[in-house]
């Protein structure tokens, strides 16, 4: 791992770290809505006492930290301080913001934050870092426990929603809902990136054909794979091959061209890295 790469990934995590501060302060504040997790209990005793919210943030967390420091892999441990710290500061330094209310409309600051807030983390994560919450009780719940890191994460957000409904009644909570689902599909597309890539099957006769003209018209290399009809039982040449999401119309035109009764599939992939795409 290189230092340039080091600083690069230090100064993500702090950025996305920093965004997910003024999300929370800027949108959810004013209208007593909530985060997930850790940041979402502290914002509790936040508007029943009006203790600092970065504080609590950050006290809440250490005991985790502490807790997990067995499970987690050092590197991803110190990142992960690193971004609990500068988001703690970072909400409590842009406390200021929540008496601005920029968004009067409760459906848009729950919009505006999740977005804001899902831009944050994503940066987080994309980076390999954390800003501790549920992540850390998730790790420890599986170790010792067994349980699945989605279930975790899911039900200590359900209380979260349940205590704000019981609390603030059920219209903050079920923009707090609304909220949390933006911020996790704004989080998955900072992660995943807005570049998506697909993977393509196609099984023709003329796969060979087909193959070279999407090397040379589209500049993407393929893989043969050996298949065989269930019915035929004749062997079979399937094409294999990754391209972006604007290439795939470029793709169909080729093979509508040379083969229109080819069979072609197109499926999400989750994430590729090698010759061709670029590297995180």
């Amino acid at each position: 791992m290189t230092l340039t790469f080091d600083i690069r990934r230090f100064l993500m995590i702090g950025l996305g770290s920093m965004i997910s501060g003024i999300g929370i302060n800027a949108f959810l504040v004013p209208h007593h809505m909530l985060s997930g997790g850790i940041s979402g209990l502290a914002m509790i005793f936040y508007f029943l006492f009006n203790w600092p919210l970065g504080m609590m943030i950050a006290i809440g967390n250490l005991p985790l930290f502490y807790a997990a420091y067995r499970l987690l892999d050092r590197e991803y441990l110190y990142c992960s301080l690193y971004g609990l710290l500068v988001f703690s500061l970072s909400v409590d330094g842009t406390r200021f913001l929540a008496n601005i209310n920029l968004a009067d409309d409760i459906m848009l600051a729950a919009i505006f934050g999740g977005v804001i807030s899902g831009i944050g983390a994503g940066l987080i994560f994309r980076n390999n870092g954390s800003s501790g919450g549920t992540d850390i009780i998730a790790i420890i719940a599986k170790k010792y426990f067994s349980l699945n890191i989605g279930i975790v994460v899911f039900s200590i957000n359900f209380c979260i929603m349940l205590i704000a409904a019981f609390l603030f009644g059920a219209k903050p909570a079920m923009y707090t809902l609304i909220s949390m689902y933006v911020g996790s599909s704004v989080t998955d597309k900072v992660i995943e990136g807005f570049n998506r890539k697909k993977t393509v099957m196609i099984i023709s006769e003329h796969s060979g054909v087909i193959a070279q003209s999407v090397l040379s018209e589209v500049g993407r290399g393929a893989t043969f794979l050996n298949g065989e009809g269930a019915y035929t039982r004749q062997d079979k040449k399937v094409l294999f091959i990754v391209v972006t999401l604007t290439q795939i119309a470029r793709i169909k035109v080729i093979v509508e061209k040379i083969d229109p009764h080819a069979f072609m599939i197109v499926q999400d992939a989750a994430e590729v890295a090698g010759k061709g795409f670029s590297r995180r």
